[in-house]
Formats: structure tokens, C-alpha cells, sequence
């Protein structure tokens, strides 16, 4: 995609997702630095899953771009100057940034996970670092709090593979762990299904109950944080708790509803986790 177009593509996710109810309450600084971290992550995932050549060429040209920050280089995809102030700004490491690049890399030969555990590594890879992404632009970095980050995470990329059950499927990828589908009695086939069969319905209602466990646990985050920084994970964090409660409302049956919740219900359960 040309830059100018990866721009205006980067502009219409922002508007179609829980990002910016974030993004319009922060002032200037930490604004363009969580703009630049979402930019990057976004791009690194178009890389990985639309890029119309080898992907993982693109995949690995990216990175060779992106260590040149930490070379003290100018890179030349736009994405990462704009990314290389914060970063500089900051003094952020590398891992968290060549992690999310290793997670698109894996999607390219790893279709299926055999077991929840197998599924939370790939999580390690293709969400935890977004947080330490994020508690970098406020300068947070105990190991407590990056525990938390880690479950909060690692929650929500759960409940985004649950919400997009359908689309994996058609895009040849299963992310609900094989040892799961088959305790419950749901053959891959069900997932081609316009409507979730009983079993399969079973299967994500305890899927999302886990994954809310796990956010829970996280949520205690917001507690250890304060200002921008407490404002702005704990929008994260609401915006998991209502994609749990939508996905909670479809039974289960994600193949023929869209669990998708509101910018308001977002915006009150982190209303809710601020004052809590």
C-alpha cells in the first residue's frame, strides 16, 4: 500500500474502533505518542495480513527499517519516523516492537493452536507488547505493573479472536485451541456455519468467561497508575469489558451476530474503573 494510502487506511480504523475514545480526552504529548504506537501496530498487522506480495519479505524489510531507530538512523517508512521521536523520546527498548513483528511472522506458517496455553504464547507475542508499548509513552516500567499489563492484554486479544471467530475462519485461521474444540464436540466445520450450533455456542461462552478472568485480574492496573497514565489504560481495559458483555449477549453465538460494543458502554465501564 503506498504511504499516503497506509495514512488514510490507519485514519478510518482509528474512527471504527474503541481507540479513540481514548485518544480524544489526552493531551498533546501522549496523544501522538499512543497515535504513533497504534500506527505501527496497525501497520505491522496490514503487513502481515493483506500485503498483496511475500508478506514475510515485507515482514522482515519492516524490521530491518525499524532497527534502524536504535542505530540512530532516519527509517524510511513514514510510520516509523513518526514512531522513532517517541521511541528516542522515551528511551524505549526494542523487544515489545520486533515481538508484534514476530507475531505476524508466525501467522504466515501457524494456523491453529493445540492448546489454550499454546494460544496465550502466540498472545505474548501479538498483544502483551502493545501494553509495554503504552506504559512506555508514560514512562511506567515495575515489574508489577507490567504483570498486570501482560493479563489485561493478553485478555484482550482473546476476546478479539472470539469476536472474529468467522472472519479467521475464511481467512484459513482457527485460534479456538484444538484441544477445546474437541472437548466441546465442535468440529472445525461448525465454524463455516451461519449459526453457531449448541455446541459451539457452549465453546465461547466458556471461552469469554476465561478470557474475563483474566482481565479482571488485570483490571487492578488502573489502581497502580495515576493521571494520563490511569485514564488511558483504564479505557483500555473498559473497552474489553464491553466487548466481553457484548460478546456475553450474542449466547455464544458469534457466527450469526456481531459482537461489537458501544463507544458509550466503553466510555462508562471506564468511567466505572477510574472511580472504582
Amino acid at each position: 500500500m503506498h504511504p499516503d494510502g497506509l495514512q488514510k487506511e490507519l485514519g478510518r480504523r482509528e474512527q471504527s474502533e474503541n481507540f479513540p475514545v481514548v485518544l480524544k480526552v489526552l493531551p498533546g504529548a501522549p496523544r501522538a505518542g499512543l497515535h504513533a504506537i497504534y500506527g505501527y501496530a496497525r501497520t505491522v498487522d496490514e503487513l502481515g495480513d493483506s500485503f498483496p506480495g511475500d508478506r514475510t519479505a515485507a515482514l522482515h524489510a519492516f524490521t530491518a527499517d525499524l532497527d534502524r531507530i536504535w542505530a540512530d538512523q532516519e527509517p524510511d517508512h513514514p510510520v516509523l519516523r513518526r514512531l522513532r521521536r517517541v521511541i528516542q523520546a522515551h528511551d524505549l527498548p526494542p523487544d515489545p516492537f520486533r515481538r508484534l513483528i514476530l507475531a505476524n511472522l508466525q501467522d504466515q506458517t501457524v494456523t491453529r493452536y493445540q492448546t489454550f496455553d499454546d494460544l496465550v504464547g502466540y498472545c505474548r507475542l501479538s498483544a502483551d507488547p502493545v501494553g509495554r508499548m503504552v506504559l512506555g509513552v508514560f514512562d511506567v516500567n515495575d515489574p508489577e505493573t507490567e504483570r498486570l499489563s501482560d493479563l489485561v492484554c493478553t485478555a484482550l486479544q482473546l476476546v478479539e479472536h472470539w469476536q472474529d471467530v468467522a472472519e479467521d475462519r475464511q481467512a484459513g485461521r482457527i485460534y479456538l485451541p484444538q484441544d477445546d474444540l474437541a472437548t466441546y464436540g465442535v468440529p472445525e466445520s461448525d465454524l463455516d456455519q451461519r449459526v453457531a450450533s449448541p455446541a459451539l455456542r457452549e465453546l465461547m461462552s466458556f471461552e469469554t468467561d476465561r478470557a474475563a478472568r483474566l482481565l479482571d485480574e488485570g483490571s487492578a492496573i488502573v489502581g497502580r497508575l495515576h493521571g494520563w497514565a490511569r485514564v488511558s489504560v483504564a479505557g483500555f481495559v473498559a473497552g474489553g469489558q464491553a466487548t466481553v458483555r457484548a460478546l456475553q449477549r450474542t449466547g455464544g453465538d458469534v457466527l450469526s451476530q456481531q459482537a461489537r460494543p458501544s463507544k458509550a458502554d466503553t466510555l462508562r465501564l471506564m468511567l466505572k474503573a477510574m472511580a472504582r
